[in-house]
């Protein structure tokens, strides 16, 4: 937990370091948003290739090469802000941010048993959502006071600590589909995986391109609501925002260890995050306190922090654990994916419709979220394993007549 506390607090500290320097040093917004683009695209990129990665290499030199690859190459940005140096290191430093994400939660379905993994993976959400909340504004007021050189340098030896701690972790490999399955069960004729946790994919996928507006665009809107009230808030939403998802992520893994399995919250969890993006259009085209957005923010956040639980854990129940690297690397796919499109699409909505044109349309998008998600829960039923799932009970039983 120190390791990817640490680790993650190497990329925090950073996140809204380099697009700030690059405006003050007088470059384009263009390459201060794609500096965070290329990080993300590079994430993602990574991500696909983690599970085999893993397999290749096991957890603990992979996360070890992560951790250094997240924070150490930072140092590169001391040679300027020349467009080459800005998204050369934002790339390097986001393929250690993609295998680490995979790695970290995988590696948890791999050490834990399933009647804890709940709430374990609860608790590596509370250590992730606490580095961010520290580090993020740790980050800008290191830049501001103390400048950017001393920034960079510190989330480089960041990483190194993260490196170190990496290195207490047991010395493990995924298990083989050998390991994992009787020689019954690698007989069975099997489901394709997308087709398992395709809907948990988009139900988080509908939420997280809702967290890209509200990223992007929630401290701007408390600002220009009210100035005054806004221009301390606004520095504070996303903390919020994370925040509540901290804690509901944590309360979210409880309670499916006691329920036995996931998804129950997963419903009640969107339209908790529905209620508060609606609520934050209905704020701003009513006028109302700015105050309003902050109880949209705590909603939106518990909602999502929920659906965040609920989507992971669905994700591994319906695989096998010989699965869970490409489990967790779905999920990181989803989210990340699903914020740097919504960040990007919602940007156009909003200059086209305003804030409350943008809330409007991302309360609708979770909303097709609930759709997808209720319908899986009526006919998922009979196709939540990959194995005897009905379309594969179908095909023995016709073999066999």
């Amino acid at each position: 937990m120190v390791a990817v506390a640490a680790a993650f607090g190497a990329w925090s500290i950073l996140l809204p370091v380099v697009p700030t320097q690059v405006i003050e040093a007088g470059g384009s917004p263009a390459l201060a948003g794609a500096s965070t683009g290329i990080f993300m695209a590079a994430t993602v990129l990574t991500q696909i290739f983690t599970p085999w990665m893993l397999r290749k290499f096991g957890y603990r030199r992979l996360m070890a090469v992560s951790a250094f690859m997240l924070g150490v190459p930072a140092l590169g940005h001391l040679l300027g802000t020349e467009a080459w140096a800005v998204l050369l290191f934002s790339a390097l430093r986001g393929t250690g941010f993609g295998a680490l994400t995979v790695a970290e939660s995988a590696l948890m379905a791999e050490l834990v048993p399933l009647k804890y993994l709940g709430k374990a993976t609860g608790v590596l959400g509370v250590f992730v959502g606490a580095a961010q909340m520290v580090f993020l504004p740790i980050g800008l007021y290191m830049s501001s006071s103390l400048g950017y050189e001393v920034t960079y340098i510190t989330a480089a030896v960041i990483a190194v600590i993260a490196v170190g701690m990496v290195f207490r972790i047991p010395d493990i490999h995924p298990r083989t589909e050998s390991e994992g399955a009787s020689t019954s069960e690698s007989a069975r004729p099997r489901v394709s995986i997308w087709k398992l946790v395709l809907v948990p994919a988009l139900g988080l996928s509908t939420i997280s391109m809702s967290y890209g507006l509200v990223s992007s665009f929630l401290p701007a809107t408390v600002t220009d609501i009210d100035p005054v009230t806004g221009a301390t808030l606004g520095g504070i939403m996303l903390s919020i925002v994370g925040g509540s998802a901290m804690v509901s992520r944590y309360f979210a893994g409880s309670a499916a260890d006691r329920f036995g399995e996931a998804g129950r919250l997963y419903i009640p969890g969107q339209l908790t995050s529905f209620v508060g993006m609606a609520l934050m259009a209905a704020a701003i085209l009513a006028g109302w306190s700015v105050w309003w957005l902050v109880v949209a923010a705590a909603l939106f956040g518990i909602g999502f922090g929920v659906v965040q639980q609920e989507a992971l854990l669905s994700m591994f129940q319906r695989l096998p654990r010989t699965r869970s690297s490409e489990a967790s690397a779905l999920w990181n796919i989803s989210y990340d994916g699903g914020t740097g499109v919504g960040s990007i699409v919602f940007a156009g909505v909003v200059a086209g419709a305003g804030y409350a044109g943008g809330y409007a349309a991302g309360a609708v998008v979770i909303l097709i979220g609930v759709g997808l998600t209720s319908l899986d829960h009526l006919v998922g039923k009979h196709r939540v394993t990959e194995y005897d799932n009905i379309k594969t009970r179908l095909k023995r039983l016709r073999k066999e007549k």
